[in-house]
Parts: structure tokens; sequence; C-alpha cells
């Protein structure tokens, strides 16, 4: 990267819809494109996608847009905000184009392969002063807000531990994921850093002073200089407040149904816990637990997958420019380095 970096163009102007390009609309991609269009604040100006197929959908959602071959033709188009939804091996080094040509980036986890790649991001962000997320999803079901308001205003008392867990049936099928130097590691980078993101985020980002894990790969413990990627993965955290908090995920689990998903917060005055309905990746409900009672605080149907791309496609129109919490991206990059045993 060059060492500094002057924006293009001023901030996105409040008179005139954001023009947006989208770099990768497979699954996730296509429906975080369609959360994106839904907000009606932008203009999708050009999309692009190695499949046809894939690139054909997209374009059936947004049939005024142009189809682009490459990174370079769409950031060619004055874009001022670009949705990156590629292999996670290519999100650093396209962040940063799109970033020193002064476009916004809304892209899919994980910021980055290492902390040092998300933190380069990061920095590019800052340099082009341009708002900079990441599609950290679960933040957004309404059952994880809920929570994180009862802990902030104090109503579960001192949080003094937490059990996190993300178990999915099923394993990625595409190969790039099980590739550590395409992916970054296997369930950890995969599940993983939903549940780190969401104990840090729930309790406001504490100083994360230890971090312990243990890795397998297909029921044997992973030695720390495989090339191989873990499909399960336990680590625990100890925070500077003396809090413990237990991850946990995996793939291709025996877990009885298609996902076992949780996120329990215990406090000296009470305790709340969002988990996943039947076995659903989709449906949530949330629960706040006082001694042996417990109040259910929401229920199932909560259309959250999306609302990241959302609140970022309306935070560009509102003309935001690069946030400090960015900062905190890297943070949740080195805990992940940590638990996959480097330095």
């Amino acid at each position: 990267m060059s060492e500094t970096v002057s924006p293009l163009r001023p901030a996105v102007s409040t008179l005139r819809r954001p023009r947006v390009g989208f770099l990768g609309v497979g699954w996730i991609g296509r429906l975080r494109m369609e959360a994106a269009l839904a907000t009606g604040v932008i203009d999708p100006v050009a999309i692009a996608d190695p499949s046809a197929e894939q690139l054909a959908a997209a374009l059936e959602l947004a049939p005024g847009a142009a189809a682009a071959a490459t990174l370079d033709d769409l950031l060619a188009l004055d874009l001022d905000g670009l949705v990156i939804a590629t292999p996670s091996a290519l999100h650093a080094a396209q962040a940063i184009a799109a970033l020193e040509r002064g476009v916004a980036v809304f892209c899919q986890k994980p910021l980055g392969r290492t902390a040092a790649e998300a933190a380069a991001v990061v920095e590019a962000a800052r340099r082009a002063d341009r708002l900079l997320a990441v599609d950290l999803s679960y933040r957004f079901t309404e059952g994880m807000r809920q929570i994180r308001r009862l802990i902030a205003d104090g109503a579960l008392g001192k949080v003094f531990a937490a059990d996190l867990v993300f178990h999915n049936a099923y394993g990625p099928d595409k190969p790039w994921f099980y590739d550590r130097g395409l992916s970054g590691g296997g369930c950890v980078m995969d599940l993983g850093v939903h549940l780190v993101d969401l104990a840090l985020w729930v309790l406001d980002f504490p100083e994360v002073r230890k971090v312990e894990s243990a890795l397998y790969a297909a029921g044997a413990p992973l030695p720390p200089d495989s090339a191989a990627v873990e499909d399960y993965a336990v680590a625990t955290l100890e925070t500077a407040d003396g809090a413990t908090l237990r991850l946990a995920c995996s793939w291709r689990l025996h877990a009885g149904q298609e996902a076992d998903i949780s996120a329990t917060f215990y406090g000296d005055a009470g305790g709340a816990r969002l988990r996943n309905v039947d076995g659903s990746f989709y449906e949530f409900m949330a629960e706040r637990f006082t001694g042996t009672r417990r109040e259910t605080l929401t229920t199932p149907s909560d259309d959250w997958g999306g609302r990241a791309a959302a609140d970022w496609a309306e935070r560009l129109a509102a003309g935001e420019r690069f946030d400090p919490a960015g900062a905190r991206l890297v943070d949740l990059a080195r805990i992940l380095d940590r638990i996959n045993g480097q330095p």
C-alpha cells in the first residue's frame, strides 16, 4: 500500500443515492445484495461474479445494473460503495483496493485471514476516510440486541461468565474452506468469528487477557503446524475484569439437528440466552433468567439476516465516513489468531 491516500471525492452526498457495486453474488452475496437494495437508498451500478449463472440471478434483482468482469472494472465506474462476498483469501486485498480508490466497503467475514490483514484494511479505511463494515450479522438479531441492552442497563448485574456455541451438522461445500492458505482456518474462521464477536460486543468490548484453545480435525487433536483446518474447536477467554467466556464451534458434528447455536450470559443478578429453535439456522428466541424463572424476550420469526448490509447502506447514504470503532475489527482478528495458535 502507498504511504498516503487522498480520497478521490468528498463524502457521499445526501442529495443523491450512493452508487454501489457488488463483487461476488453467490448465495450469501445475493442475499446481502437484496437486503441492501431493499433499503431503497442506494443505486446498484454494476455486479461482478465469475459464475455466469450467479451473475444472471443477481442481475434479475437489479435489472438496471451492468455486468462487470473484474474488480478493476467495478472500480472504474465511479462507485461510492462496494459489497464484497468473495472467498476469504481475497477480502483484504479487494477491500484495500476499493478503499484506496475512495470507495466505502461492506465485506463478508472474515475481514482478513489474520490480524495483520484485518489491520491493513482498517488502516486503509482510516486513511481514505471511508465507511468500512463487516457482515457480523448475529449482532442484528432482535434477541441479541435485547440481551445487550439488559446487560448495559445492569439488569443482570455483573456478568462473570458466558457460554457460546455454533455447531453445524454440515460443512462448507466449497473446497477453499478446507485450504488454510485460502480460508485462514476452519470452523473458527467460519463460525467462531461470530461467537467471539458476540461475546465482545455484548459485553462492550472488554480487554481479553488470556486465551486458551483446543482444535480438532476428524476427531483428533490438530497439530500446531498442520496444513489441515479444524472442524471442532473450543476456546476459553478471560477478560481483564474477571469474566470467563467459553466458546465452541464445529462442522459436521453429530448434533442430532442441523445446527446448535446459542449465546448465554450469566450475571450475579440474572442470566439471558439467545438460542436457535428446532435446529434452525435462522429462527431464534431469547430468554431472561432469574433463579428458576424464565421470561421470553423474543420469539421467531425475525428477519435479521440482511440487517448488517442494510445498516451499512443506510449509513453510506447518510454520508458517514470512517468509523473509529473499526479498530475493534482488528481486536476480533487478534483473538481469532490466538485461538488458532498464532502469536
